[in-house]
């Protein structure tokens, strides 16, 4: 019976659900997201992630939503250095917004109809006074008057609430230990919220999956020191409204400040924060405190992912067999490239100290990454683990990849010129060429 696609999507997200379950993340709904036709399914998947145990802080904005609603009210927004500059006729009709923008995700969420993605959800939504407040006052001779800042957050209640398996709904009005409330920015909220939770993701929502550069490349993964340059690069007329560049610099600021990864995700693609997250590639842009991807010298738990990697290939006779126990005897004698808990390549480094040489072994990239040089990094590693040891030759038997080796400097030589323990295993009916690298 052939695998269906929807099988396939089951196994390969199960690492994914497992390694999810029971971390927080902080999803930020910008007011160009809540005004898309996406927008319910947005939520339905949402709500798919808290049904897999994920605790979640929901954060909303309304910037758009204000927008309109003060031009109704023939009210021109002001602002000052990028900031909104909220004057108490203006924050009425910004209360009225998000106010209405709250309860309608909170009814959202709520909804429990037979034959419909929410079917059986009962989900706890909890808003309340877990952020307090205050004004940012003055700047240059102008007033802000009713925009504030965070003052502090009630990191304890926040996580009273996920543990009791609520969602956690917070909008950017906040009150003060005053009794006043003012105008927040989402972005500000969401970042505060994630560091002081020590959450595990935030994730935001823009027009577009990734962010480009400069070529038009898509650009996967950045450091926060990488994507400031970007931001700060960026033209006024960039095709990045002006929410997405809020929480570019809002997941840099979190980074910087002990959030792990930070996601960009689509809010017209349908499905894109559900493929972001349970896929081994994802679909959008991570601002990342270090690579999902590092190369590292193999351990006794890393065997089963290197048989899962070698297995193929010695089934087709391209490399040689090693059983589990072989493995696990020379495992301190690989490097392996890992990607999000996943054995992606690997090769092994055999020494023959006598001879003074080395041998390069069972390099391996997994099929869906032999696109960006793996092999050449993990050749690399080895050729500079035997320069280390003082070696003057690497060495290298391959059936197949003959033209590889010799792109990288390796020329073939005779069997006779094989260390001495090495030319007596040489088996001469699998009739490998040997070549060596002079170091």
């Amino acid at each position: 019976m052939r695998t269906t696609e929807l099988v396939d999507g089951f196994r390969h997200s199960a690492s994914y659900v497992n390694a999810h379950r029971g971390k927080t993340f902080v999803v930020m709904l910008g007011g160009e997201a809540l005004a898309q036709p996406q927008f319910k399914a947005i939520i339905n998947d949402i709500a798919l992630l808290h049904s897999l145990g994920i605790k979640i802080v929901l954060v909303h904005g309304a910037r758009p939503q204000i927008d309109d609603a003060l031009a109704q009210q023939s009210l021109t927004p002001e602002y000052y250095n990028g900031v909104r500059i909220t004057e108490e006729e203006t924050f009425k009709v910004i209360k009225q917004v998000v106010g209405a923008l709250q309860l309608d995700i909170t009814a959202r969420l709520s909804m429990s109809l037979s034959n419909t993605p929410m079917q059986g959800a009962q989900i706890n939504v909890v808003s309340g006074n877990f952020i307090i407040a205050q004004p940012l006052g003055v700047e240059d001779g102008v007033d802000y008057s009713l925009s504030g800042r965070v003052r502090r957050i009630d990191s304890q209640g926040l996580k009273r609430q996920l543990d009791n398996g609520g969602i956690v709904l917070l909008g950017p009005v906040a009150a003060s230990v005053t009794g006043e409330s003012f105008n927040l920015t989402a972005e500000e909220v969401a970042t505060q919220i994630a560091v002081k939770l020590k959450a595990d993701k935030m994730i935001g929502f823009s027009a577009h999956n990734r962010i480009m550069d400069e070529a038009g490349e898509v650009l996967a993964e950045l450091m926060p020191t990488d994507a400031q340059a970007i931001l700060n690069n960026l033209p006024e007329q960039a095709p990045l409204c002006l929410s997405t560049k809020a929480f570019l610099q809002a997941s840099i600021d979190a980074c910087r400040n002990g959030v792990s990864r930070c996601h960009f995700v689509s809010y017209l693609d349908d499905g894109a924060l559900l493929q972001e997250l349970f896929s081994r590639d994802g679909i959008g842009t991570q601002i990342v405190t270090e690579s999902a991807e590092r190369l590292r010298r193999a351990s006794i738990r890393d065997i089963g992912g290197i048989l899962d990697l070698i297995r193929p290939l010695e089934e087709k006779g391209i490399l040689v067999r090693r059983s589990r126990e072989q493995l696990e005897v020379e495992i301190e004698q690989f490097m392996l490239i890992e990607r999000d808990s996943l054995v992606i390549g690997c090769a092994a480094f055999y020494p023959f100290e006598e001879d003074n040489a080395g041998e390069f072994a069972c390099l391996v990239v997994h099929p869906e990454y032999r696109d960006a040089d793996r092999g050449s990094l993990l050749l690399q590693n080895i050729i500079s683990q035997a320069r280390v040891r003082g070696y003057s030759r690497l060495f290298a038997l391959t059936t197949r990849s003959i033209h590889w080796f010799l792109e990288h400097g390796f020329n073939i030589v005779e069997v006779d010129e094989l260390p001495g323990k090495k030319k007596q295993l040489y088996n001469y009916q699998r009739k490998s060429k040997i070549l060596a690298l002079d170091l």
